[in-house]
């Protein structure tokens, strides 16, 4: 036996464990993957000396009362020779897959390095005995690093077999990674779909952990595909419709992806799980579909993409982006096929994920001739699907904001106005696209104040005897930049309605900013809003029709009159759902201050006319 003497690791290894531990790996449990990784990778590359190799991972937990867990973990790779050991385990950066085994990098799943050094998290030393399987005459080596820094290399006298045995004692902080069912657990959950046969052996016992990874599943078979969702619930712990099978030359992807059974927020991104050549490398990637594909999570394989430096996600590069763009046709695929040959499923599955079905049809037109009639959408009549309102409605009116529909919805209703609210996400865009897809079909975008011209105006003695009051009521908006309009409307229920333009709109905004801005930037605002201030007058309408209206119009006493009129233009920004600026708020302030005095003076008086 040779002696060994003490080396010192190629890098400041505690600044290293540092760095493993808080920065490059998301938790300390990958020790487990970066140990199956590089069995695969050894047994990988003794294959190329030797191709009927089977290869196989042995695993055993040795559990004593007098020390903590000690983790064996045994492969029959190609193995390292001496010389190998001092470049390959102490320098960051080599690995025995750079040499001439490697050839084709893109066969082993590490490329960096530093996959070993990950066991300093859970070990304080690292016990490596290896023989290379390069020359049956070499000696096996023994290597021994330890975590502050040093490693001894020696040739060992015994015999050993050709591969690698890691040997890891836990640290204190990490026993409960070495408990059977916690490392069994980690082991199926990194490797549990990986070729080589793995087993695992605690107190004379031994079980394989290799499991039939789900994308090999043959869904033809219906009991198979119920058998595939139920574990696709299981595994993500939600409910699922439907299962898509996903296949790429982009990057050799393949896999499935799981249909979510309930609706996901437009901004959602889903946490796909994803395997490299069957080693699980993220079960949070979120870079793997396109933006518009959030209805689905994924499980998938990649044999040809890259890794990041933590092997936890994939490089964004030219291959990552082909395979991404292949997997959203295969998705769009899919949704074709069910648009001509099951519409009834679907409407159930645009029912749920309108929203990303939506983002779909505005990247391709195809989808969106196929998709918009069953997209639903909020009516001044009512909700409904587009197939719905477009046959009662040859024109296609909308507006583009939820403001704008909540100032009119209640008027065009009782006016049998049909208008659409395009002011939600994707919305808008789709209809403007509309017409340049489907010639038969015309849109146009409704202004607020086109409403007024469905209005019943007053006859010629109406009109004189609201004139003043009119004209009144105008002084008295003044401030606010708002003209009054006395007129005919239905529902009869609602007095007064505020109606604004763009340039009503863009300087209500500018009177909001101005009001928290400081004096460099209101005089901004001014000279900003200059040329559109002339023309920036809200309208609001009065209903000649309601009896509130009447009796206001009628009041002699203009103080009272004029009350009355600020508390009718308060009330229509409230239910327009305006943001009040702060001369409103004080209108709304002083308004209700006032009907509180005069319920308190109606109140005294009744009190001394009893008395």
């Amino acid at each position: 036996m040779q002696e060994s003497s003490d080396h010192r690791f190629q890098v400041d290894l505690r600044g290293l464990i540092d760095l493993l531990s808080q920065h490059l790996y998301s938790e300390p449990t990958v020790f487990v993957r970066e140990l199956l990784q590089n069995s695969v990778d050894a047994i990988q590359a003794r294959r190329r000396l030797d191709p009927t190799l089977a290869g196989s991972i042995q695993i055993e937990i040795v559990e004593t009362d007098e020390q903590p867990p000690t983790l064996i973990f045994q492969d029959d790779g190609v193995g390292l020779t001496e010389l190998e050991a001092h470049q390959f385990l102490a320098t960051i950066g080599q690995s025995s897959k750079r040499g001439d085994f490697s050839r084709r990098p893109e066969d082993f799943l590490g490329q960096f390095g530093i996959g070993l050094l990950a066991c300093f998290m859970v070990s304080e030393e690292i016990v490596v005995i290896t023989r290379s399987a390069s020359d049956e005459a070499n000696s096996a080596v023994e290597w021994r690093g330890r975590s502050d820094g040093t490693y001894a290399v020696r040739r060992l006298e015994r015999e050993a077999p050709i591969g690698t045995q890691v040997f890891l004692r836990a640290k204190p902080s990490a026993i409960e990674l070495f408990e059977p069912e916690r490392f069994e657990r980690l082991a199926r959950h990194y490797g549990g779909f990986l070729e080589p046969e793995i087993s695992l052996s605690v107190g004379g016992g031994s079980i394989t952990l290799n499991e039939t990874p789900p994308w090999e599943a043959d869904l033809s078979d219906p009991r198979t595909r119920d058998d595939i969702l139920q574990w696709a619930i299981e595994t993500f712990e939600r409910q699922f419709l439907d299962v898509i099978p996903l296949h790429t030359d982009a990057g050799e992807v393949e896999g499935l992806a799981f249909v979510l059974a309930a609706p996901v927020h437009s901004n959602a991104q889903q946490a796909h799980r994803v395997y490299l050549k069957n080693m699980l490398l993220s079960q949070r990637a979120t870079n793997l579909l396109p933006d518009w594909a959030f209805f689905v999570q994924c499980v998938v394989n990649a044999r040809g993409l890259r890794p990041t430096a933590s092997r936890e996600s994939f490089y964004e590069d030219d291959a990552l982006h082909a395979a991404r763009d292949e997997l959203g046709a295969g998705l769009r695929g899919y949704l074709m096929h069910m648009a001509r040959r099951e519409p009834r499923r679907l409407q159930e599955l645009i029912g749920i994920h309108h929203l990303s079905l939506k983002a779909l049809a505005l990247e391709d037109d195809e989808c969106l001739r196929l998709f918009i009639d069953w997209f639903p959408f909020q009516t001044s009549l009512g909700s409904m699907t587009f197939g719905e309102f477009r046959r009662e409605n040859p024109v296609i009116r909308y507006v583009t904001t939820v403001e704008q529909f909540r100032q009119i919805s209640q008027v065009a209703a009782s006016e049998s106005l049909a208008v659409i609210n395009a002011g939600y996400v994707y919305d808008s865009d789709l209809l403007q696209r509309l017409p340049s897809v489907m010639d038969d079909i015309e849109v146009y975008p409704f202004q607020v104040d086109e409403l007024s011209d469905r209005f019943e105006p007053l006859d010629m003695a109406e009109r004189d005897q609201v004139a003043p009051f009119e004209q009144f009521a105008d002084s008295v908006l003044q401030p606010y930049k708002c003209l009054v309009e006395v007129s005919r409307f239905r529902p009869v229920e609602l007095p007064a309605l505020f109606v604004t333009n763009e340039n009503a709109d863009f300087m209500r905004s500018v009177d909001g900013s101005k009001e928290v801005a400081d004096s460099l930037w209101s005089g901004i605002l001014d000279n900003i809003s200059a040329d559109a201030a002339a023309t920036a007058y809200a309208r609001l309408h009065l209903n000649f029709e309601n009896p509130l209206i009447r009796r206001v119009a009628a009041i002699t006493d203009r103080e009272a009159q004029r009350r009355c009129i600020e508390t009718l233009y308060v009330q229509s920004l409230l239910l327009g759902h305006f943001p009040l600026r702060s001369n409103e708020v004080k209108l709304l302030s002083a308004g209700l201050l006032g009907l509180i005095n005069w319920a308190l003076d109606a109140s005294q008086g009744e009190g001394s006319n009893h008395g």
